[in-house]
């Protein structure tokens, strides 16, 4: 699907229809992808890059928001089909770009290896000549040129330390990964698109992650673009019901916390939380719906939670 200023929107199929985005942004005859889902969709990237009238050799950009493996997954395999492309990470990022094998460990971890074989497939490493490092901080943006088209990197941790979000001065618009939460095309309403933050392990920081929202924000931004999924307007009623859940989730945390079934206690209040936000919002789903659509974030999310509350006690 494209959208207008040159933004392409293309479903990775990951998992589900309209679940997981990554975009082509195209600026006279040149093209960048920001996140490009897994091995398996690479052939749809390049459809994509092909029904918009480029050529692999005119691919100059992929752009990584964060290396969990439904944004970056695929970099490596899409790479090789992109002769003339740079890869642009955060500095946090690039090593395990390079070496996938941490990464790989990592996300075998949480979902199991039979789970990163069939959704993911061989996740290929990226030389490090084609890794451009985004130097970002609290402090600086680094910037990427798209055939005189800026698109700026913003650190913008809570999500994820490795996490960047992307600003297109031409769109006026934020590329912002998992920052800006998730947005099931299933419970668009008349009241616009319902939301709800990731708190997917392991490096969620509620504080970080506001904030990061708040700086977003400082831009006034037209529209997000978000990987779960595709283009969201009215951002600043948006961000108020982000920075409600955020806050909302810690306490469903400490509250469970120190509890025997504290994981199932999580998943419980979590539901409830989304639950209620649903029926709030119009969504005309029943709750068992809304449950079964939901129900891979309430449990990653509720992982999440644990183990910042499990950082916590360590730091404390």
């Amino acid at each position: 699907m494209t959208d207008n200023h040159g933004i392409h929107i293309v479903d990775t199929e990951f998992q589900q229809p309209h679940f997981d985005a990554a975009y082509l942004i195209v600026e006279n005859g040149r093209g960048a992808f920001v996140d490009c889902g897994t091995n398996h969709s690479v052939p749809l990237l390049l459809a994509a890059a092909a029904r918009a009238g480029l050529a692999p050799e005119q691919i100059d950009w992929l752009l990584l928001t964060h290396v969990h493996l439904d944004h970056a997954g695929g970099a490596g395999l899409l790479m090789q089909h992109l002769p003339n492309a740079k890869l642009v990470v955060h500095p946090r990022g690039a090593p395990h770009m390079i070496d996938p094998s941490r990464l790989i460990a990592g996300a075998t971890a949480v979902y199991g290896e039979a789970e990163i074989r069939r959704s993911y497939g061989e996740i290929q490493p990226v030389p490090e000549a084609r890794v451009v490092v985004a130097d970002v901080d609290a402090a600086h943006e680094f910037s990427v040129d798209l055939n005189g088209r800026a698109l700026r990197c913003m650190d913008a941790p809570g999500h994820a330390r490795h996490h960047i979000a992307l600003w297109d001065e031409r769109s006026r618009c934020w590329f912002s990964g998992d920052t800006f939460g998730l947005s099931y095309r299933e419970f668009d309403t008349a009241n616009g698109a319902f939301i709800l933050p990731t708190t997917t392990p392991v490096q969620f920081e509620p504080d970080a992650l506001k904030q990061s929202i708040a700086r977003m924000l400082e831009r006034e931004p037209r529209a997000m673009y978000l990987t779960h999924y595709g283009r969201v307007e009215g951002v600043r009623k948006l961000a108020g019901d982000l920075y409600a859940q955020i806050d909302d989730m810690v306490r469903i945390a400490h509250a469970a916390d120190g509890a025997a079934d504290r994981h199932e206690r999580l998943k419980e209040a979590l539901a409830a939380l989304y639950l209620r936000r649903a029926r709030e919002h119009g969504v005309a789903q029943d709750d068992a719906q809304v449950r079964a659509l939901l129900r891979f974030d309430i449990e990653l999310n509720a992982q999440g939670l644990e183990v910042w509350l499990d950082k916590a006690r360590r730091a404390a």
